[in-house]
C-alpha cells in the first residue's frame, strides 16, 4: 500500500512507463545529444518524439523495409535535420537476409533462410557515422527484433561517443541472434554501459506473459551509479 501511494504521488503507473516519461527522466539528468541514430526507424515517429526532448539533435535513420521509404522521403523533405538510409545495420557491410512480411516486424539473418526472406544491403553504424561525418554525443535507438548484438558489434567506435542507448528487448528468443533482456544487459556492461530506465512493457495475448520492453542505458561511468541507496541518507 505504501508503495502504491508513492507511485500515485509521482504519477500513474502507465504514465511513468511511457516513452515520453523515460525520455524526460533522461533529459532531467542533463543528457546531451547531438545526433540520434535510429535503427529500425519505420516512418521516423520515434525520432520525432525524441526530438521533443533533444530539439537540436540531428537524426539519421536506418530502415530495412522499403514500404517505409515514401514516409521517410516525406520526412526528410520537410526537415533539414533528418536523413535516412534504406539498409540493414549490422556488424559488417555486405548483404543479409531479411523477413519483410510484417512492416512493423522483420528479422535479419546472415545465413540463408527459407524463401520468405529477401536479400538486402547491410552496412554498419561506424561506417555511416564516418562517411556522413555525424557528430557525437550520440543517442542509439534499436528496434531490431533480435539483431541487436551484430548492430552493436558494428558500432564500436560510435559507442565511445554514445551517451544514451534505447533498445527494444525481449523475454523470449525471437531470432537466432536474439539476446534476451538479461543477456543484453550483461552484454552492454562489457561495452561500458549500464541500464538506467525502461518503458513500454508489453504482455503477449497468448498467455499474458511478459513479452518485451524498452531498456535505457547510459555509460557505466556516470556519477549516478555511485549512489547505491534509494534516497539521500
Amino acid at each position: 500500500m505504501c508503495g502504491m501511494m508513492r507511485i500515485d504521488r509521482l504519477g500513474s503507473i502507465p504514465d511513468l512507463l511511457s516513452l515520453r516519461s523515460a525520455l524526460a527522466r533522461c533529459k532531467s539528468r542533463g543528457t546531451q545529444i547531438q545526433t540520434i541514430i535510429d535503427v529500425g526507424a519505420s516512418n521516423g515517429c520515434w525520432s520525432m518524439t525524441a526530438k521533443d526532448f533533444f530539439p537540436n539533435a540531428y537524426c539519421f535513420l536506418f530502415e530495412a523495409q522499403s514500404c517505409w521509404e515514401a514516409a521517410l522521403q516525406q520526412l526528410k523533405a520537410s526537415r533539414s535535420d533528418v536523413d535516412y538510409l534504406l539498409a540493414v545495420a549490422g556488424e559488417k557491410s555486405g548483404d543479409v537476409y531479411f523477413l519483410t512480411n510484417d512492416p512493423l516486424g522483420g528479422v535479419a539473418l546472415y545465413s540463408e533462410p527459407p524463401s520468405e526472406h529477401r536479400r538486402l544491403p547491410c552496412t554498419t553504424i561506424d561506417l555511416e557515422v564516418e562517411k556522413r561525418k555525424l557528430q557525437g554525443p550520440f543517442l542509439l535507438k534499436l528496434d531490431t527484433h533480435g539483431f541487436e548484438k551484430p548492430i552493436f558489434e558494428g558500432a564500436e567506435k560510435t559507442l565511445k561517443q554514445t551517451e544514451l542507448i534505447v533498445v527494444e528487448t525481449y523475454n523470449f528468443n525471437i531470432a537466432p541472434t536474439c539476446l534476451r533482456f538479461h543477456e543484453l544487459i550483461a552484454y552492454l556492461e562489457t561495452k561500458g554501459f549500464r541500464c538506467v530506465d525502461m518503458c513500454d512493457p508489453m504482455w503477449r495475448p497468448l498467455d499474458q506473459a511478459l513479452w518485451q520492453f524498452d531498456l535505457f542505458f547510459i555509460p557505466a561511468s556516470h556519477p549516478l551509479f555511485k549512489a547505491n541507496y534509494y534516497v539521500t541518507p
